[in-house]
């Protein structure tokens, strides 16, 4: 099997891959409905509402992150994670129910918001971690870059077909449809081997909850890589926001938003499988990316036409994707085993958490200056987000001058890794090796020679 799916040899894996694609396609179809009911049903074309949804939804997750991670790290994540998509899978039903029946307001659309916040504060984390009880620490970038993979693929298929649904049979129908690919993942955790999964390391200590804040507050790379992130997702992943009134603006209904989306995802999926052929998660990649999704951000501003923005948010897909999927790699295989829930749950709620935080922002800036105007916000993010990254790696040393060449630089890679290469055997070299004796036993034999001879 190729280096790009190593992962797919493992058959856990491959039950998870799937459940977590059928899954993730009707995530992506609530997320498309849940955004087109706020802005054309619940409200006259308010970008602000929608703002004011994403935050509620996308708030719990910071406010609770030192408590779900340190649910995903004390208890049984296959079976947690049976729980909250459960819970889930009832949302959706309950929203599909309430609009189909006409019920539905923005007030209880916000609850819902809330709801859905709260539960996914504690699935995404033990989701994340539970990758690594799945395969071995060598496939663990693999494997995240490959779920990155079916999230996208799933982000292709998901908001076209909520596109087409929502104008043949209304947003109702989408959200019921949402509830029953639930069952994807929930079978999935039933036909996963738990014999098969890697044994997970627990942590002794007793101040729990602070361990992973102590933990990441000792790593500047995690900092910085928390900071970059907590940009872009704050200001520049409003994409909802962006594609929504973008798609008012060239005069398209729901199937173009959804369309939109889903152009977004074909980038998205070459970035993703792109990361996945990489043996390591390097840090100097997500810079490198957030300074071509500032660039990409910009670009489709620029763009006169429907099709022409189109074509530029492949750019910005492949940008965004390529940022999250190394930088989760990253910090997956480079935190310490025992404490991977809680710190993965930082880090998701740094990259939700910041959406409470920028998407009100960018949802008024799109409201009063039009949507051009917020997609130059995230841009903006994105560029100073890459401008902390530039400054760490200058700042720490890890660049230096080419020892050959006179204008070439060269970068360390951000946390080596110490490898001892063990040494052949030899018989003669075993045969001739000295073994130094302790320095009593070195005494008393010293003593006994001194009495033989005398």
């Amino acid at each position: 099997m190729s280096a790009m799916f190593r992962s797919f040899s493992i058959f856990n894996y491959r039950v998870w891959f799937i459940g977590a694609l059928v899954s993730n396609i009707g995530a992506w179809m609530q997320s498309t409905a849940q955004s087109w009911v706020v802005l054309t049903q619940l409200t006259d074309n308010d970008a602000g509402a929608m703002g004011i949804t994403m935050a509620l939804q996308f708030g719990p997750p910071l406010l609770l992150v030192g408590v779900t991670g340190w649910v995903a790290d004390r208890f049984d994540r296959r079976r947690l994670l049976m729980i909250t998509q459960g819970l889930l899978m009832v949302l959706g039903a309950a929203l599909g129910v309430l609009i189909l029946s006409g019920v539905m307001t923005l007030t209880l659309m916000y609850g819902f918001a809330l709801a859905l916040g709260v539960i996914g504060a504690f699935d995404n984390p033990a989701r994340q971690a539970f990758v690594t009880d799945v395969v071995s620490r060598e496939n663990a970038s693999n494997a995240v870059a490959l779920n990155a993979a079916s999230f996208n693929g799933a982000r292709m298929i998901g908001p076209a077909v909520a596109g087409v649904l929502i104008v043949l049979v209304g947003t109702g129908w989408v959200f019921l449809l949402n509830a029953v690919t639930f069952f994807g993942m929930i079978i999935a955790l039933l036909l996963i081997r738990t014999k098969e999964l890697v044994p997970r390391v627990r942590s002794t200590g007793s101040s729990r909850l602070a361990d992973g804040f102590r933990y990441v507050g000792k790593r500047p790379d995690l900092m910085v890589t928390f900071a970059m992130v907590f940009l872009l997702g704050a200001f520049g992943m409003n994409f909802p926001i962006f594609a929504s009134t973008m798609a008012i603006e060239f005069g398209q209904g729901a199937d173009g938003f959804g369309l939109l989306s889903s152009i977004l995802a074909i980038g998205s999926l070459a970035g993703a499988l792109l990361a996945a052929r990489r043996d390591q998660a390097r840090i100097r990649v997500v810079v490198l990316a957030l300074l071509g999704f500032a660039i990409a951000s910009v670009a489709s501003t620029l763009m006169p036409g429907y099709w022409s923005y189109a074509a530029t948010l492949t750019l910005v897909g492949f940008a965004v994707v390529t940022v999250m999927t190394t930088a989760n790699g990253y910090v997956q295989t480079t935190t310490d085993p025992a404490l991977r829930g809680r710190v993965l749950a930082l880090y998701m709620a740094v990259i939700m958490g910041g959406t409470p935080v920028g998407a009100p922002i960018v949802g008024w800036v799109a409201a009063e200056f039009g949507p051009r105007a917020a997609i130059l916000v995230g841009a903006t993010a994105g560029l100073v987000a890459f401008l902390i990254g530039v400054t760490w790696m200058l700042a720490s040393g890890r660049v230096h001058r080419h020892a050959s060449k006179r204008f070439r630089l060269t970068l360390d890679e951000t946390r080596p890794l110490r490898v001892v290469s063990p040494e052949e055997y030899s018989d003669a070299v075993a045969g001739t090796t000295p073994i130094p004796l302790p320095k009593r036993e070195g005494a008393r034999a010293d003593k006994l020679r001194a009495r033989e001879a005398g």
